[in-house]
């Protein structure tokens, strides 16, 4: 059986998304492979379309339990054996696994990466047929990823002690170029197919915002989209309580996850989201590795992540299903200041030397800056992120609140010279508020200790308001004329670019906030917007729009889905997801061949559920028929 042929049979899809294909063929052909694939691109396809097809079993390297077990509960429910082996197991049911796998039952097993070279492992892996090596979140093999794990560096380890080498295949879904490099060169990959997919996700709009009370903010926009799952990510434990106690407290149906919670509280929290039990989930970025809920409207980032691909890698959570879905960040200057005390205080790499950690941490400084730069830029969010992965396109999406917003280009040399004149005749000895409060003529403590009273630009731009001057402060440094020292005390410093300026030579122009980046919008009652979107979906397939009696249909196919998701234990999407709902209410099937011809729906998923959905949906439309005011 082709390739095609599985796609359709155990995944239900007529055709490869792109990339897809050409990855596949890599590695049937034994090739080692790299696939640089987003957030919901479907890169799990390319290496496990390719494990049905080869002899042997294909290892999967994953670094999460909660990755490994939703991949693992999806592939069996398409009828593909499957399992796992993690310290989630207890002692007789990992060695039950490996006697299982030993007699080749299962076609994929995760594992993680510590256990490639424990005793135990080895013993099998030295007896058993691997075809290939599949690593997933191939990144955390890089120092400069944004997630390294020496327990990666076991994988090479691993491979060397195999006495015939399977094909390396490794995927990632945020990596930049010098990552990429590394992912190559330290897994020794041989002469590998490289495919980047492209890192734009078109169907997300993207925002930033700088409120003074980020709770309100936050529940403003919770409030307009009521019945809508999203994720609200904040940087500390107890951040999360704090917010997940009010949202509850004023009646929203939210629940919490972070590590601090017991193991038993965590999964059913974290279940408790992924079955649709609860509308949000407040958590930490200990949250959403390998989480598949494609019915994500919105991410709300409560703080600033650390670097742009722990932001991207969590903001893709939204709109796995491709409609439209909505990632906001709520900045402060406090989230820098906390994410540089986790850097400064990480624990995550105890492995490394006193030498590497220093060279980790430097970079993870690094990663910082270019991530509070996003949030200062007046320049196209979505543009931001493509080069900072090594894309360029165009400066307007026309989907990101600085595109949407109203800007006008304004002249700031002359406030631009006051600034850098103020930080060279202070000789670049301090940080961003001195130098605020300088030119703003404050009479602050620190102003009359350093006597900057004294200085020629001191109240120079007493007039400009205190938001305004630091927008341009902080555009200066996106645009290199300053830069800001990583050190305790944050000092600011010119840059080569800085004296152009200041000698008249070079003039400044900067886009500037004209008014609100978007007029306020009203409150739509629960459902109305999901509603919209099936209006979507249904367009796709006819002219027609999505109409009451198949809205009702859509209800009663929802609830058959959640009933049969209780029994088998599993989320509601891994049976079917709402966009196939959609496709059976439009194209209404009456047999188990054109129950086929529905995205989404496999030979498998068919003989497993299709009499029961064919049943409900002929009650349903039959009830309609009789009394259609229902």
């Amino acid at each position: 059986m082709n390739a095609a042929n599985l796609l359709k049979q155990y995944f239900g899809y007529d055709k490869f998304r792109p990339g897809q294909k050409e990855l596949i063929d890599s590695i049937l052909s034994g090739r080692d492979t790299l696939g640089i694939m987003p957030t919901g691109a479907g890169k799990s396809l390319c290496f496990q379309i390719p494990a049905l097809m080869m002899d042997g079993i294909t290892l999967v390297v994953s670094p999460l339990i909660s990755l490994m077990k939703d991949q693992v509960e999806a592939l069996n429910q398409a009828g593909i054996h499957a399992a796992y082996l993690n310290s989630s197991l207890t002692p007789g049911q990992y060695r039950k696994a490996l006697q299982f796998a030993a007699a080749g039952r299962y076609k994929l097993i995760y594992v993680a990466p510590e256990r490639l070279v424990t005793e135990e492992f080895l013993s099998f892996a030295l007896h058993a047929q691997i075809s290939m090596v599949a690593v997933d979140e191939a990144h955390c093999v890089s120092q400069w990823g944004q997630d390294f794990r020496p327990s990666y560096l076991k994988i090479v380890e691993f491979v060397d002690r195999l006495k015939i080498r399977p094909v390396l295949a490794a995927f990632t879904a945020t990596a930049t170029k010098i990552v990429q490099e590394d992912i190559v060169r330290i897994l020794t990959l041989r002469e590998p197919l490289r495919l980047t997919t492209g890192f734009d996700r078109p169907n997300l709009y993207f925002a930033v915002q700088s409120p003074q009370n980020k709770y309100a903010a936050m529940k403003a926009y919770v409030d307009l989209h009521p019945g809508e799952s999203g994720i609200i990510y904040c940087l500390t434990r107890k951040t999360v309580e704090e917010v997940c106690l009010r949202l509850r407290a004023e009646g929203v149906s939210a629940s919490r996850y972070h590590a601090g919670l017991g193991d038993e509280e965590r999964r059913k929290n974290q279940e408790d989201f992924i079955y649709d039990r609860v509308d949000i989930i407040v958590a930490t970025n200990a949250f959403g590795m390998g989480i598949d809920k494609s019915n994500v409207r919105f991410v709300i980032h409560y703080n600033m992540p650390k670097n742009m691909e722990s932001y991207y890698q969590e903001a893709g959570r939204a709109g796995r299903d491709g409609e439209p879905a909505e990632c906001i960040l709520l900045y402060g200057g406090q989230d820098v200041i906390t994410n540089q005390l986790f850097i400064s205080h990480s624990r995550e790499n105890e492995e490394l030397d006193l030498e590497a950690l220093a060279l980790v941490q430097q970079q993870d400084r690094e990663r910082l800056k270019k991530m509070t730069f996003y949030c200062f830029t007046n320049e196209c969010l979505r543009d931001y992120i493509l080069r900072y992965f090594g894309e360029y396109a165009s400066n307007y999406c026309g989907n990101c609140s600085n595109c949407l917003g109203r800007f006008e280009t304004v002249d700031v040399t002359e406030t631009v010279k006051a600034l850098l004149g103020a930080v060279n005749t202070s000789r670049q000895r301090y940080g961003v508020n001195v130098i605020l409060d300088t030119v703003r003529g404050a009479d602050t403590t620190k102003v009359q200790n350093y006597r900057m009273k004294e200085n020629p630009y001191y109240g120079s731009l007493a007039k400009m308001p205190v938001y305004k001057l630091r927008q341009i402060l902080n555009q200066l440094q996106v645009q290199e004329y300053l830069t800001v020292t990583d050190d305790a005390y944050a000092v600011v410093k010119l840059t080569g670019k800085s004296q152009a300026v200041l000698d008249g030579a070079l003039p400044v122009v900067m886009k500037m906030a004209k008014e609100a980046e978007r007029p306020p919008k009203k409150a739509e009652k629960k459902g109305e917007k999901q509603k919209k979107r099936r209006q979507k979906l249904a367009a796709e397939l006819h002219a027609e729009d999505f109409t009451l009696e198949e809205e009702q249909l859509f209800e009663r196919l929802r609830a058959l889905r959640r009933e049969i998701a209780a029994e088998e234990k599993v989320p509601p999407y891994v049976v079917f997801s709402d966009k196939t709902l959609v496709h059976l209410c439009v194209q209404k099937p009456v047999n188990e061949k054109e129950l086929l011809e529905i995205s989404g729906i496999g030979a498998f998923k068919a003989e497993k559920y299709g009499r029961r959905f064919l049943k409900c949906m002929c009650e349903g439309l039959e009830g309609l028929l009789v009394n259609p005011a229902d």
